[in-house]
């Protein structure tokens, strides 16, 4: 039986996950016990999974949810935690095997920490976690003996398509597909019609706000370019990008006799959900059944650098290395706010990046301190700078 945590749990992986977890236990060869769920504030969604769920402990990033939820579940036996103090008792909970990461953004580091550092399996699908402190991670994984299964798509494509590989020696390169998201052939003038509905309009993947801006300029790209370097222990050279429209091929690797193994699907979050749940076994999953004479045929198209500059200034972080890829990734958090607050242009989001890594004197990633500290550095200079105009 898996024993799971799990974090985010009202969000878009999070309901996923949930709904994997109603079809494992329908299946009942690898049940699944929900034994924490943990959210930002939307405690209407929350208290319906508790219910349904009864985990042994809750918990609400915002304090003053936490309190209202304490009040409405008063009936039930579980623990409501709050804070991020919460969130990361939550993740390391004492009778949970498997920790799942699905929070959005840079509050979801601290909890990975805890999950490794607690000895519990990470099944990551926070990309910020790997981004801003890779190195931190991978090292505490390391030490604690503690196996990170990736959930994101193409990751988990990655992580799959590896199943075959004899020995590290043997893999070339990893190959990252990418929707090139609504905007795909534009050009910079048209970019900067842009406005937020029509940038959350994604073709094939239904994302939260977040994400689905990331897609759009592509920055979602780039992270997962740094997330592979450090899953994967790969240069970030040996790490290629190729537009696929079509979203059904969600990552290939090349071996050294130049063999490419692909994984595909239909654009359907719950095959590396379930994955993660079940590895090494694979059982039936809810997901659809792909029919390639339905699909047709296949493109691909090399990345416009130019036009969608995120993705080239991701590849710039990782190559400056050290807490360069954690202010990247907190000017875009912040610029992506603004701009679905309608504060700044689309155009203006990889501006902003490209002026915060500037601003910013890279140094050793070296603690979780530092991380942060480098994070919030760059917030605020987002935060300055749009400011003043």
């Amino acid at each position: 039986m898996n024993n799971l945590s799990l974090l985010g749990s009202t969000g878009s992986i999070g309901t996923q996950t949930l709904e994997v977890v109603r079809h494992l236990n329908r299946l009942g060869e690898v049940p699944v016990t929900i034994k924490t769920l943990a959210a930002h504030s939307d405690i209407g969604q929350l208290e319906e999974q508790i219910r349904e769920f009864k985990p042994e402990a809750a918990a609400v990033f915002d304090e003053e949810a936490a309190k209202n939820l304490r009040v409405r579940v008063r009936d039930l036996d579980v623990k409501i935690l709050s804070g991020i103090e919460g969130i990361c008792e939550a993740a390391a909970w004492h009778s949970a095997d498997i920790t799942l990461n699905s929070v959005v953004g840079m509050v979801g580091l601290r909890p990975t920490m805890a999950a490794i550092q607690a000895g519990k399996t990470l099944a990551l699908a926070n990309k910020e976690t790997l981004v801003a402190g890779g190195s931190l991670v991978m090292e505490a994984a390391k030490a604690n003996k503690v196996q990170i299964l990736p959930v994101d798509s193409e990751h988990s494509a990655v992580f799959q398509c590896l199943q075959g590989c004899n020995e590290k020696s043997e893999l070339k390169k990893i190959i990252l597909t990418a929707s090139g998201g609504p905007f795909f052939g534009k050009s910079i003038d048209e970019l900067k019609q842009v406005t937020p509905s029509m940038a959350l309009k994604h073709p094939n993947w239904d994302m939260g706000a977040k994400i689905t801006i990331d897609s759009a300029t592509m920055m979602n790209k780039g992270l997962e370019v740094i997330e592979a370097k450090w899953l994967f222990d790969m240069p970030p050279e040996a790490i290629e990008v190729v537009v696929h429209r079509e979203s059904m091929i969600h990552s290939l690797i090349a071996y050294n006799d130049n063999a490419v193994i692909a994984q595909l699907g239909l654009p359907n979050m719950q095959i590396p959900i379930q994955y993660a749940l079940t590895y090494p076994k694979r059982l039936p999953s809810p997901c659809p059944e792909m029919h390639l004479w339905e699909i047709g045929t296949f493109s691909f198209a090399k990345p416009d650098y130019d036009t969608f500059r995120c993705l080239a200034l991701c590849l710039e972080a990782i190559k400056i290395g050290g807490t360069a890829p954690a202010v990247a990734n907190a000017a875009n958090e912040v610029a992506v706010d603004l701009f679905l607050k309608e504060k700044i242009g689309f155009l203006d989001i990889p501006e902003l990046v490209e002026a915060a890594l500037n601003s910013h004197k890279a140094i050793s990633a070296s603690s979780l301190e530092t991380v942060y500290e480098a994070d919030e550095s760059a917030r605020e200079f987002v935060r300055q700078t749009v400011a003043h105009g």
